[in-house]
């Protein structure tokens, strides 16, 4: 339908307001009409209009999933054994840049008064010999078996507990490919000595390429070549009540030669360091900002160009008396309502990706908040985009109606 052909219903409003109003409830204002027509007019227009969208939405929902992701595998290992100060060797930049300590931290730590107990934990990179032969490189984890913050988590087969024999390992399943194991009870060398695997987690990956590898803190001493004394870094608890600055100020008197973090701290120095000074988190906000400005493009210009098309239909309007507002209001509803479709259609196809990418080594988030930003995000990218046929629309001359 033309738009011409609502001017005279427009200007019959605007003339006869003695006629009884009718409901909204059943009738739709005519801007809203006005929009709606004339987005479904040219049908592929519209067409590539939303598969614009949808591309954009697509693109920035899977990198910004990627992002929040990264940042929460990163600190997996963090967040998955809590303390409330980590005793770390100075200059670490993130849990998987490890050196030993000197062995003498723990003592130490739990002289200060406020701490109720301090845990070693050993970090290593090793050398894996797969079972069928060629070696990887993995990252060697532990910690003290009894403790109520041993690691790993989510085991799906086997146990924790069967940690506790000598030569045991577990590792993630999305890493059997990689470590040449399939099952319980496959064997391997970590640095030159056969160990069996006794437990699988599920979905406990690292952000590098490098698997995880977890066992006892005595079998990872003995794996690493680190003395009985050494850790890599101290889990400090304190008592209730203690004053984390206080304590933490204590520990780093006694202990010149290392770095006292809380755990928000490590947990962000190890994100920073991967995400802003390697450059990964430049590349994934690379990937967003082409996502934006395909989506801004392609909606500008199938707006643009359905503006100019209808150009003498605006005219018109314009000379029946409806103002350059009303037309404005015509185009921010196009842009919406594409906005809307593209989005909805956009996250739907994103949410699919993020479902069938759970058991793989790409982590995918989609949250509640970053779903309303992504929201929020592709309605003003099209609103923003009706700027071009919005300054079409009010450069309109109403005397181009009398020259045709």
């Amino acid at each position: 339908m033309e738009i011409a052909a609502t001017a005279p219903a427009l200007l019959s409003q605007r003339t006869a307001p003695s006629r009884p109003p009718r409901s909204r409830g059943r009738h739709l204002p005519m801007v809203v009409k006005l929009a709606y027509r004339n987005l479904f007019h040219d049908r592929l227009s519209f067409f590539v209009t939303i598969v614009g969208i949808l591309f954009s939405v697509v693109l920035v929902a899977i990198q910004s999933g990627i992002y929040l992701g990264s940042a929460n595998k990163i600190a997996t290992i963090i967040d998955a054994a809590p303390a409330d100060l980590w005793v770390v060797p100075l200059g670490t930049k993130s849990l998987d840049d490890p050196s030993f300590l000197s062995g003498r931290e723990r003592y130490m730590a739990l002289s200060v008064p406020g701490v109720a107990d301090s845990e070693d934990m050993i970090v290593s990179f090793a050398r894996w010999r797969k079972p069928l032969g060629g070696e990887t490189t993995v990252l060697l984890i532990g910690t003290e078996a009894n403790s109520p913050k041993a690691l790993p988590t989510n085991i799906i087969a086997g146990s924790i507990g069967a940690l506790d024999a000598p030569n045991t390992v577990a590792i993630d399943r999305s890493y059997f490919n990689d470590l040449g194991v399939s099952k319980l009870d496959d064997h391997a060398e970590i640095n030159g000595t056969a160990v069996k695997l006794v437990a699988i987690t599920k979905r406990v990956r690292s952000f590098t390429t490098l698997p995880f590898v977890f066992t006892s803190l005595d079998e990872a001493r003995q794996l690493s070549g680190a003395n009985q004394e050494q850790a890599t870094y101290q889990r400090v608890s304190l008592l209730p009540g203690a004053d984390i600055e206080t304590v933490r100020k204590d520990i780093a008197t006694r202990l010149p030669d290392t770095e006292v973090l809380t755990q928000a701290e490590f947990r962000t120095r190890s994100q920073d360091y991967w995400l802003k000074q390697t450059g990964a988190g430049a590349a994934l906000d690379a990937g967003k900002l082409l996502g934006l400005i395909v989506g801004i493009v392609i909606v500008a210009q199938t707006l643009y160009s359905s503006t100019k098309d209808h150009i003498n239909e605006f005219a018109t309007l314009r000379a029946l008396g409806a103002g350059a507002g009303y037309i404005v209001k015509v185009i921010l509803i196009q842009a919406v309502l594409s906005g809307l479709i593209g989005y909805v259609l956009g996250m739907a196809l994103a949410l699919a990706a993020i479902h069938f990418a759970q058991d793989t080594k790409l982590t995918i988030i989609m949250t509640a908040p970053l779903a309303a930003q992504l929201f929020a995000i592709t309605i003003g990218m099209c609103i923003f985009a009706a700027i071009s046929a919005i300054i079409k629309v009010v450069r309109i001359d109403p005397a181009v109606v009398f020259s045709r």
